[in-house]
């Protein structure tokens, strides 16, 4: 008795130090649950957080403020104010052709020049401000062309700008008119091959004068070839415009009528175009300029209108010169427009001596602001936009430093169509990169976003019903020995990479799609249609037959009847594509119907995506299946349910919620993939529902161009908000998933 009482007191003991050991290992596993958890959400928040924080100076506002005033140097009056790249050194070039480079801090003289000019100046013309050339047009119907180049040295350290004074054309006049008329007015455009200007004179006269290269044999000296064409114009010209390419001249008149000619041709007559009215009646010209690139003619009237026009190619395929966009100015009459070297961002200066800044591209007011008392007389800008020099009556200069580092982002410009330069309509186009430095940045989200969708969407039309499917039989109907070796085998596929994937869709099932492509889609057809004649089949075979194979392994038969049809139907490929495609059933899908074919497209992103998907869909359905309580389904058939009845009224909505679960956990996996639509697709972000056609996802295009992109560029962070975007679109559906799982689980919870 008292070796039992012993005994019994040391269970007792034993019992008790085992239950507070499971109490300390509960209350540690809570705690450590606890801690990940809440682990999980700061870092998820911390992600948001950097991420917001990266994309947030893209919307910081433009900013102007003076840094200098004094009074302007030199003598005369300023026909031309131009700063260098480093906003450091000023260019002022006046009526008696004199060249002073001054500092821009405190005006201070740096080098004087004075021209040796065989008449007066009568017109002045400048290049793309990014050439440094400029002409001089001269009383007699001569003029003189100039190139400024700055030189940097560092003695003792310290930067030193030394500018200097090169004569392209050579040192003597240019003969613009024959008859020694004075040039009125001048324009001129430099490239590769040549310089062109265009001059008119007092009577109306228009000379197109082109000079292009010609290099010595040993490319020892540069000598030009020059040829000359005449017109005459109707009316006095106001203004002359000519693009960068040399081919396009536009003749503007004071009332704001523009006439268009092809000069494309040197050796024939200026072909006129058309002739455009850019402004209402009655209202004048009060600038016009080219923004960079000089595709875009920004226009200011007297009526305080401000509007973006340039060329669109009509229905009948001629251009013709459209007005785009129009800005709410919150200005007086604009005197002055002057656009950014290297972005479409102009400056606009009033006759009360507002500023505004204005982007073409992004349709948006960057600023609007007081800065001058008198009114403006000249206005220079450095090619890094970050320096701003304007002169007003009185000879009174002030300097400013502009702060715009991002004026391409506005709302329209990421989500909403835009007429970008080029373009016959508005429309949405990712195209951040081109070869050329006044290229118009194309950042619209919405191609992308639309690519994620697309992507996600066939994904989970492949993915989707074989999964629940697949998920439905092995949890319920298969056997459990099979469902032992079925489940883990579909499981393991997920740890398979996603680049294996993307390699093996773009390289191998692609191609074979292309070639094989009527038996995709008969393979769709035939298919279903073979394994439910298999079924019917099975069905009528004697009982014998039948009992033979136990409950819950049948699908172990339809491996061959799959593999036996699938490889009769691509055999007969050829045959099919032969005989009913003309022997290229991409083709004939493109002549035939329109519809055009990429090689990799979104089915065979929807295959390989799919692929990766199942096992996760798979998996939690087949958990939430399989784990219905016993007595639920025990019930229902003993009630007299057939088995399909107590699936589908008694174990499909309690396991709904999980079911729901692993569909959303799949289309979060499918949003957030990269390497397989990277692969897979012709990666061009196009907005086309097509599944011939492939598409650009957010998280591709991050891993594409975050390479590449400038740090703390514009292009760098909307790289940024792209992911944010997709950080967003996420939690979005996740968190939408999740109330309607709680709800379905309250709904079924009680079952």
């Amino acid at each position: 008795m008292q070796n039992s009482a012993a005994k019994n007191s040391s269970d007792a003991i034993q019992s008790k130090k085992r239950d507070r050991r499971r109490l300390i290992v509960d209350h540690i596993a809570r705690w450590g649950v606890g801690f990940g958890g809440i682990g999980v959400i700061i870092a998820i928040t911390l992600i948001f957080f950097y991420l917001a924080w990266v994309v947030l100076p893209l919307f910081k506002s433009a900013q102007v403020e003076q840094v200098h005033e004094y009074t302007m140097p030199g003598s005369g009056q300023a026909l031309m104010l131009a700063m260098e790249e480093q906003g450091e050194v000023v260019l002022r070039v006046n009526n008696s052709g004199e060249l002073l480079f001054f500092n821009a801090t405190d005006g201070a003289e740096i080098h004087k020049q004075q021209l040796t000019l065989a008449a007066p100046i009568t017109a002045i013309g400048r290049a793309d401000p990014t050439s440094g050339i400029f002409a001089l047009g001269l009383a007699n119907g001569t003029a003189m062309a100039f190139k400024v180049e700055y030189n940097s040295t560092y003695p003792d350290g310290k930067r030193v700008i030394t500018p200097n004074l090169l004569y392209p054309l050579g040192e003597e006049p240019l003969i613009i008119s024959d008859h020694g008329e004075a040039i009125k007015l001048l324009t001129l455009q430099s490239g590769d091959v040549g310089m062109t200007l265009v001059a008119t004179t007092e009577t109306n006269h228009v000379r197109v004068v082109s000079y292009v290269k010609e290099d010595s044999l040993f490319e020892d000296e540069v000598t030009f070839e020059h040829q000359t064409n005449d017109f005459v114009l109707e009316h006095s010209a106001a203004k002359l415009l000519m693009t960068g390419e040399q081919r396009v001249l536009y003749v503007v008149d004071s009332d704001g009528t523009v006439h268009v000619y092809d000069i494309q041709d040197k050796e024939s007559a200026p072909i006129l175009l058309e002739d455009a009215k850019l402004l209402p009646e009655n209202v004048a010209l009060t600038d016009i300029r080219f923004l960079a690139g000089t595709v875009s003619l920004m226009v200011a009237g007297s009526d305080g209108s401000l509007s973006q026009w340039f060329r669109v190619r009509d229905s009948s395929g001629k251009f013709k010169l459209t007005k785009i966009r129009s800005f709410d100015t919150e200005q007086g009459v604009i005197k002055v427009i002057e656009p950014e070297f290297y972005r479409k961002s102009f400056f606009a200066m009033d006759n009360s001596g507002n500023l505004g800044l204005y982007h073409a591209t992004a349709e948006s007011t960057l600023l609007v602001e007081k800065l001058l008392e008198g009114d403006v007389t000249g206005v220079a800008i450095s090619p890094r936009s970050k320096s701003l020099l304007v002169e007003e009556t009185g000879g009174k200069v002030r300097v400013f430093e502009v702060e715009n580092e991002h004026p391409e982002i506005s709302w329209s410009s990421l989500w909403g169509k835009v007429w970008y330069e080029g373009y016959q309509e508005p429309d949405y186009v990712w195209q951040s990169t081109s070869g050329g430095s006044d290229f118009e940045s194309k950042l619209s989200l919405v191609p992308l976003s639309f690519g994620t969708l697309k992507a996600a969407f066939y994904a989970m039309v492949m993915s989707v019903p074989l999964a629940i499917l697949g998920a439905i039989f092995t949890a319920y109907f298969m056997a459990p020995k099979l469902r032992q070796t079925i489940k883990p085998t579909v499981e393991i596929m997920e740890a398979l990479p996603t680049v294996i994937l993307g390699f093996l869709a773009g390289l191998w099932l692609a191609p074979f799609m292309e070639t094989n492509l009527p038996a995709v889609f008969a393979l769709l057809v035939i298919m279903p249609l073979g394994v439910l004649a298999f079924a019917y089949l099975w069905l009528h075979m004697p009982r014998s037959v039948r009992h033979s194979i136990p409950d819950g392994w049948q699908p172990i038969l339809l491996i061959p009847v799959v593999i036996l049809i699938a490889w009769a139907v691509i055999a007969a490929s050829p045959m099919m594509e032969a005989y009913f495609f003309g022997g290229d059933m991409p083709r004939w899908m493109r002549d035939e119907l329109g519809i055009a074919f990429d090689q990799r497209n979104s089915v065979v992103v929807g295959l390989a995506m799919g692929f990766a998907v199942i096992p996760t869909i798979f998996s939690i359905a087949e958990d939430a299946i399989f784990s219905v309580p016993k007595h639920l389904t025990n019930g229902s058939l003993a009630l007299g349910a057939t088995p399909w009845q107590t699936f589908v009224r008694v174990v499909l909505p309690t396991a709904s919620p999980g079911i729901f679960s692993g569909v959303m956990i799949g289309f979060g996996r499918a949003v957030g993939e990269t390497m397989i639509v990277l692969m897979a697709t012709g990666n061009t972000p196009v907005m086309d529902w097509n599944i011939f056609q492939g598409m650009r996802t957010l998280s591709a295009n991050i891993a594409v161009e975050m390479p590449e992109s400038e740090v703390g560029g514009t292009h760098y962070r909307v790289l940024f908000l792209a992911a944010l975007v997709l950080f967003l679109f996420t939690f979005f559906f996740n968190t939408l998933a999740e109330v309607v799982r709680q709800r379905l689980r309250k709904k079924y919870g009680s079952l």
